[in-house]
């Protein structure tokens, strides 16, 4: 593989994440590629640049992917892994972006000889700005994380960590972060109303604060908390508003609880 060609790929699952990345990849030039997705309304928009099929059984014999990307429900992995571990082979990596799913549990339904890696990508990934975290196994080869690193950095930022335990405190914190970030624009958007904002108003203060808030911390080398105190004027309305947000038992209590219970849950989906 070179910095411009992506090797023949499988995509199980054309939800929301397996379409961006699907979309980042054929910016990258992909060529070779079959989406198994049962839901054909879910692929439309792919349907005239690469092969889509219903079902696993349905991909051409004469396939062989290089990567066999794992983008469905955690809830589905038992029924829909073994219809894929004919493309078990020396040299096939398969990466997955199940939630909670762990590499035992995915190598259980493929078959032993899988190599898996894990990955957990965010919903940014639709806009090209994901932040995905990566564990390969023990088995995989550099040559096949490379093009694991390859497939994530087309939709974002990369990290990789050596222990997959961390994988549910990451799913927990970064892939369900943008909802946590939305529901902020959401109850600004409510508290403004409350207030007296016509909520055309309302709406657009709220997503442009939370938009251009998150470009300036993403552009700056300071902390989150520096950035914090730069707003903060002594004695000021950003202070008073504070003294609530930063109670003892307001946001970073809630926040440390959120994140303790999407980790919990996390754990719970690998069964």
């Amino acid at each position: 593989m070179t910095g411009t060609e992506l090797p023949p790929l499988l995509l199980v699952g054309c939800g929301k994440m397996g379409g961006a990345m699907l979309a980042g990849w054929l910016e990258r030039g992909l060529r070779d590629a079959v989406v198994v997705e049962p839901n054909p309304a879910a692929a439309t928009t792919f349907a005239e640049k690469t092969r889509v099929v219903g079902a696993a059984s349905e991909v051409p014999a004469g396939f062989r992917p290089s990567a066999v990307v794992l983008a469905i429900k955690p809830q589905e992995a038992q029924a829909t892994l073994p219809s894929l571990s004919r493309f078990v082979a020396p040299g096939t990596v398969f990466l997955s972006i199940m939630a909670g799913q762990t590499v035992a549990g995915i190598r259980t339904g493929l078959g032993t000889g899988a190599v898996v890696v894990r990955a957990m990508p965010n919903t940014p990934a639709a806009v090209r700005q994901g932040f995905t975290v990566a564990y390969p196994a023990a088995e995989v080869s550099p040559a096949q994380r490379a093009l694991a690193d390859a497939l994530l950095a087309s939709v974002g930022e990369v990290a990789w960590v050596e222990d997959e335990a961390l994988l549910d405190p990451v799913t927990a914190v970064s892939g369900g972060g943008p909802a946590y970030v939305f529901l902020l624009a959401e109850v600004m958007e409510a508290a403004a109303i409350e207030q007296g904002l016509p909520p055309d108003l309302a709406r657009r203060m709220a997503r442009a604060t939370v938009a251009g808030s998150g470009a300036l911390l993403a552009s700056s080398a300071e902390d989150a908390a520096a950035l914090r105190r730069a707003v903060t004027s002594p004695k000021g309305t950003t202070e008073r508003a504070l003294e609530v947000l930063m109670a003892p038992e307001a946001w970073p209590a809630l926040m440390s609880r959120a994140i303790k219970a999407a980790t919990a849950r996390s754990r719970e989906l690998a069964g």
